[in-house]
């Protein structure tokens, strides 16, 4: 349902689903207001509403009831991103490079996941694997932003984002290896919470890399949703090297020390819109009787081409073994960006040792950081979303990659040092009413902190809906 006065798109009605968050809509049917059948007919349709933000990949019909009535979002519709196996259904990547076969299995994460209880409709849009902030194709309709569609969704889970962000679903399915939930949840006003390294359980082809940078999540539009989320997941499989974080629920009496940075760490100065909404933000958590003070964080000058390198080598390595995608495996079908990732690595491929030695001491730095601190606040971009088209893969690869590190220049960090960080958004632009988010960061397993804080960000100054705008 487009709003043309407003121009947002959402698919927000009196229906089943209403207004609920996941927990919400879960404790509905656990009453039995609503019925698991009702609430994925009027997903569905939810879906075939918003279908201009171009956010589902494939769709499952029927949708399979696999959550049963057991997990906290029984019932509850959600769809998975479509980087990750589901069983019978392919899994393209985003990439036009190959023509998906479907999975044979579920991927272990997808069985955690489904272990919470929820219904999977389908899979939702990525750009070419996952390695765009922006979820844009060469060919191909851009996914788009429901608050202003003619602005980017984020990326690299920005189907999943501008489907939550809709209405469509309460919450979706996420992954992030420089940002991916963090980017698009900021981009589409939700909450996105990446956890710790090893929290939840892992991705098979990440697992098997030199730095291990993936995460799966989801991206809500509450902070309830993304504490139950990870309270449940924690049930299937908690990890004994990590303190267990438990179910949150709200805030805690506990007074935190919190560092405050507003331009990253590689030099990049954020836009007035997101530096006023951090700094307000700070301004918020004092007059909530934390400390809030000026931080720095000390990284290797080469931390951004370093990691830019890694992500050309995974570029590269998946040009080399793509045929385990698809048997038609054509890796100069790879988009602009794919490409250039590809062909700039395997210029620099003999500084692979220094880099990968480099980006592991980024952790030294980042404890030094926090060093008497309890989180970090930053923003989650440098500047606000952009407008299709400004993150195209049809963009110069020299001009794409000069304009990717001078927006993502913030989260990376926690995907290299493997720590938590939660996106919350905190404002709208003054110009055209978008999100701007605002990230809190932390030590390794410090989730239940994360969440503490973000319970009372968001009681203190509530998100602002898009239904509401």
């Amino acid at each position: 349902m487009s709003d043309e006065k407003r121009n947002t798109v959402h698919a927000f009605r009196d229906d089943s689903l209403g207004e609920h968050d996941a927990v919400g809509l879960a404790e509905a049917i656990r009453r039995r207001e609503v019925s698991p059948a009702e609430a994925v007919r009027d997903a569905v349709a939810r879906l075939r509403a918003v279908a201009e933000l171009n956010a589902v990949q494939t769709p499952l019909d029927p949708p399979e009831l696999r959550g049963g009535t057991g997990g906290v979002f029984a019932g509850v519709p959600t769809l998975i991103k479509d980087n990750t196996d589901y069983a019978g259904l392919p899994t393209g990547h985003g990439s036009a490079a190959f023509t998906p076969r479907p999975a044979r299995r579920h991927a272990p994460f997808v069985r955690q996941f489904l272990s919470t209880g929820v219904t999977v409709l389908g899979k939702t849009r990525l750009p070419e694997f996952g390695f765009s902030p922006a979820t844009e194709y060469e060919t191909g309709e851009p996914v788009r932003n429901p608050w202003h569609p003619g602005h980017s969704a984020g990326g690299s889970s920005g189907g999943a984002a501008a489907l939550v962000a809709a209405g469509a679903v309460p919450l979706a399915h996420a992954n992030d290896g420089g940002g991916s939930i963090r980017i698009p949840a900021a981009c589409c006003g939700l909450v996105g919470l990446k956890p710790t390294r090893g929290r939840l359980v892992g991705n098979d082809q990440s697992r098997r890399l030199p730095l291990d940078i993936v995460t799966d999540g989801v991206v809500t539009r509450t902070v309830r949703d993304s504490a139950a989320f990870l309270a449940a997941a924690e049930r299937y499989r908690r990890n004994p090297g990590l303190p267990p974080v438990g179910l949150v629920e709200g805030p805690s009496d506990r007074k935190l020390r919190i560092g405050f940075l507003l331009d990253s760490p590689n030099g990049v100065t954020c836009d007035d819109d997101t530096r006023a909404a951090v700094t307000e933000t700070a301004a918020t958590l004092r007059s909530l009787g934390h400390t809030v003070e000026p931080v720095g964080m000390d990284l290797d000058p080469r931390f951004t081409g370093d990691f830019l390198t890694y992500w050309g080598m995974l570029s590269f390595l998946l040009g080399a073994t793509g045929r385990s995608l698809g048997r038609d495996f054509d890796r100069h079908r790879m988009d602009g960006l794919s490409r250039g990732l590809r062909e700039e690595y395997v210029k620099r491929w003999r500084d692979t040792p220094g880099v990968l030695r480099r980006l592991r001491r980024t952790r030294e730095a980042y404890a030094a950081a926090l060093r008497g601190l309890d989180l970090v606040l930053t923003p989650v971009l440098a500047h606000t979303t952009p407008p299709i088209g400004h993150l195209s893969p049809t963009v110069p690869y020299e001009e794409l990659v000069d304009r990717i590190l001078a927006y993502v220049a913030y989260t990376p960090v926690d995907n290299v040092v493997g720590t938590p960080s939660i996106s919350l958004p905190s404002a709208r632009t003054t110009a055209d009413g978008l999100p701007v988010g605002v990230l809190l960061s932390g030590r390794p397993g410090s989730e239940r902190t994360l969440l503490e804080a973000a319970f009372a960000l968001e009681a203190e100054r509530p998100f602002r809906r898009l239904q509401d705008v």
